[in-house]
């Protein structure tokens, strides 16, 4: 099983297509079983990606294409799109196959995860996540590390003029004209989190990229380069546990 990381300094990672034991679309670690894959097969792929970690309690996520962030202290399952916690040894997961998975780390003491797709994006997940670090841990947002895992590319990613009025209305100008479509723009959604990491002040030197496209990438699952048949990948962080 093949786990990209980055110098975040905290146990985490994301997870390719690597080193599973699904098949067809699927192949090979599939994570998640609501995509139609054999929910055995599902959780075997979930349960060798938890041994890496040691099989600690794990947070996740019912995801909506939203921006609610859950500050949490234990295991359990949310409706929305990002947690935060301060319990070491809690693992924090997030889902993706185009869309971006984001992971934070406070040097006092936080870790965070966050879903952004185009919506997630454009509603401001990120800065809401920073918001909310600071509101309910009383910490310091200028000081979070982040990292950003692999999401579909800026040359890959089409989308139409609503989509990219959106961005212009939030001030995101991370979009161009599509040479070969007319009336479609292509739309770099990780520069426009990097836009939104600088402006809520977080330092270049603690922003980390994977630099890989779901699209182009072929180790790395993308629901939209095969058509909504495809499986799921996790981004995961936690604190060491004490």
């Amino acid at each position: 099983m093949t786990l990209l990381r980055t110098p975040l300094p905290v146990p985490h990672g994301f997870t390719t297509r690597e080193g599973g034991v699904s098949e067809g679309p699927f192949r090979s670690l599939n994570l998640s079983a609501a995509t139609g894959d054999d929910p055995e097969r599902v959780a075997e792929n979930q349960r060798r990606v938890l041994a890496a970690f040691g099989h600690p309690p794990v947070a996740g996520l019912r995801q909506v294409h939203g921006t609610e962030v859950h500050p949490v202290e234990g295991p359990g399952l949310w409706e929305g799109d990002g947690l935060l916690t301060r319990t070491p040894g809690l693992l924090l997961r997030v889902g993706v196959a185009d869309c971006y998975p984001l992971l934070l780390y406070h040097p006092k003491g936080a870790v965070g995860a966050l879903h952004a797709g185009w919506r997630g994006v454009v509603g401001g997940i990120l800065p809401k996540a920073l918001e909310r670090l600071e509101a309910v841990y009383r910490l310091d947002p200028t000081e979070v590390h982040l990292a950003i895992g692999p999401g579909i590319g800026g040359a890959c990613y089409q989308v139409g003029e609503e989509v990219v009025a959106r961005f212009a209305e939030a001030g995101l100008f991370t979009f161009r004209e599509d040479p070969a479509a007319p009336g479609k723009y292509l739309l770099d959604l990780e520069q426009a989190l990097l836009l939104q990491a600088r402006r809520a002040g977080l330092r270049e030197e603690r922003i980390y990229r994977v630099g890989l496209c779901t699209h182009c990438a072929p180790n790395l699952f993308s629901h939209r380069r095969d058509r909504g048949r495809t499986g799921r990948m996790w981004g995961l962080v936690m604190l060491p546990p004490r």
